[in-house]
């Protein structure tokens, strides 16, 4: 019988986007056991995600999933995310940080995975943050992310050892785009779009990435676009 102590878990961030999708698949090949956690909060593309996230989880076959939801990202606002009023970019020209950015969303995803990793005795969260090649999120950065292990382990049991990995942080999109072909990654299944949730803007930010990472790779994305 095998012994639950000796499975490697790990707790995968996944919002359904193409990063996220990949270091799962990573962590998976590594040999751990994944335990996917999708966060819902009021964003744009919130249907599509958890669409997406769902159809990701079934194809990694997941023992263990958390929908979370947090609703209270859209009484904060201060977001084009998640602020109606407020209009998601399309001419790829910003400076500073974007108003695509939540504040603190990647902190206070990695807390409540955290507390998911202590109960399931999950030694790694994996989050697909990209530091070099991001829309200039301060959450994304390595630096921040290793301040946020450090907090955790600090904040919980002493027997409890966890290790945030961002295994694409120095990562360019394209490099990305051939990791998860190598992976077999479906792609397919992968949503990225600030704006819609039918088919992709290809104007925002995050689309304007995605399809720079794909051309720069050479193959087409498989996602519809406008």
């Amino acid at each position: 019988m095998k012994n639950e102590t000796l499975t490697k878990k790990a707790v995968c961030v996944m919002s359904g986007g193409m990063d996220s999708t990949l270091s799962a698949y990573m962590m998976q090949k590594e040999g751990y056991e994944i335990i996917a956690v999708h966060f819902n909060y009021d964003q744009r593309t919130q249907t599509k995600e958890l669409s997406c996230f769902e159809k990701i989880a079934q194809n990694l076959d997941v023992k263990a999933k958390y929908v979370l939801d947090l609703d209270f990202f859209k009484q904060l606002g201060a977001s084009a995310l998640t602020d109606q009023n407020i209009n998601v970019p399309t001419d790829g020209v910003q400076e500073g940080v974007p108003v695509t950015y939540v504040p603190f969303r990647n902190g206070i995803f990695l807390s409540m995975a955290a507390a998911i990793a202590e109960k399931e005795n999950a030694s790694v969260i994996s989050i697909g943050v990209v530091e070099e090649d991001s829309s200039g999120y301060p959450d994304c950065r390595e630096e921040y992310i290793r301040a946020m292990q450090k907090a955790i382990n600090l904040g919980t049991k002493d027997d409890t050892k966890i290790e945030i990995t961002m295994p694409l942080v120095h990562l360019k999109k394209a490099e990305i785009v051939q990791t998860a072909l190598d992976l077999q990654v479906p792609l397919e299944l992968t949503w990225s779009c600030y704006k819609n949730e039918d088919k992709a803007c290809g104007v925002c930010d995050s689309c304007r990435l995605r399809l720079n990472g794909f051309k720069i790779a050479g193959v087409k994305d498989p996602i519809p676009y406008e």
